[in-house]
This record gives structure tokens, sequence and C-alpha cells, in this order.
């Protein structure tokens, strides 16, 4: 019996982005190849040579991590006495600088996991000329991605209304008044409970 209402349509799934796709993808292949390059290893060598190459590897880890960490914490320290003594300075850059202590504390995290090829690539983190290319590369990265992104502040984020259709679309819109003041102009109440 039909009633005359409209059957109600499902909206379609949203595609899946190439990141969540290939990501579990990518980090399986990674898992096999790493267990299988230890398995080789211990074949050519001997297990107790490959059971030493992980604790050797976690204890730099460990170190290279405390390193960077007092590294940040000094430089945190020294900038936030500059700023409380009232000394409007340029930092200048030093040879041991904050400039590397993200990626050297990366390298130290990856030399910590197990496996050779982390091993490998958190040795090549710990390489100063690689760590100035790499960190050149992402500011490089954010920079292009910070201009192609919408222009906006975060108060303007705030005063964007979605509203959920009953077929399940959302409609992204602004709050206009009629009489033509603005919204983010009134005085709101303070948020008790």
């Amino acid at each position: 019996m039909t009633t005359g209402a409209p059957t109600p349509t499902y909206p379609a799934r949203p595609r899946r982005s190439r990141l969540r796709t290939f990501l579990p993808l990518g980090i399986a292949a990674w898992l096999v190849l790493e267990i299988w390059l230890l398995t080789v290893v211990a074949g050519a060598a001997s297990g107790f040579t490959v059971f030493l190459l992980l604790v050797a590897g976690f204890v730099l880890g460990s170190v290279v991590i405390k390193r960077a960490g007092r590294r940040a914490f000094r430089n945190l320290t020294e900038t936030l006495q500059q700023q409380q003594g009232g000394a409007r300075t340029e930092p200048t850059a030093r040879p041991g600088g904050s400039e590397g202590n993200g990626l050297m504390m990366l390298g130290g995290l990856l030399l910590m996991l197990p496996g050779l090829i982390s091993d490998a690539v958190g040795l090549l983190l710990l390489v100063p000329p690689l760590q100035k290319a790499i960190s050149r590369s992402a500011e490089r990265t954010f920079e292009r991605k910070l201009r192609e992104a919408t222009p906006g502040t975060l108060g303007d984020a705030f005063q964007q209304a979605r509203m959920h259709r009953p077929d399940g679309k959302v409609v992204q819109g602004e709050v206009i008044r009629e009489d033509g003041t603005d919204a983010r102009d009134e005085q709101r109440p303070p948020l008790n409970s």
C-alpha cells in the first residue's frame, strides 16, 4: 500500500580521500618489509645480532629525543628570559638552534621503533644538511597551502552556520540580519550554566 509519501533517498557515500585509502596499505607494506628485512638479517648474521641492533636503535633514539628536548627547552627558556628583560632582539641563528628540533625528535622516534628501515630513515633525519633541506621544503609547502586557503578569520569561521537537510546534505551559510547589522557586533551574554 502506498501512502503517497516519497521514498527516502539516502545520499551516496562520500568518497574517501587518497590518504585514508592508501595510508593503511602503506603501513601494512612497511610492516611486512620491516619483518622480512629483520628475518633476512637474522638469517645472514644471527638473531642475537638483530636483537643488539634493535636495542642499540632504541637507546640511540632515546638519547637523541632527550637531547633535542633539552635543546628545545633551553631555547624556550632563553626566549622567555629575553622577553621578560624587555630585549626585543631578533633570534640569532646558532649552530645549536631550534630549527632542527622537530626533525631530530622524529628521527629519534624512528630510531626507537623496531625495524631497520625506520632506523635508516631516522639516521638520515639526523644529518644537518638533510634536516635543512626537509625543513625548507616543508616550510614552502606550508606557505603554499596557506596561500591557497580561503581568506577569513577564525571569527568568520565561527559565524558559519551548517544546516542539515533531511536528505543528509549539508548546506553552508552565514547569518544575515534583515536590519543590516552584523551579528558579530552585538554583545553576547556570558556562557554560565
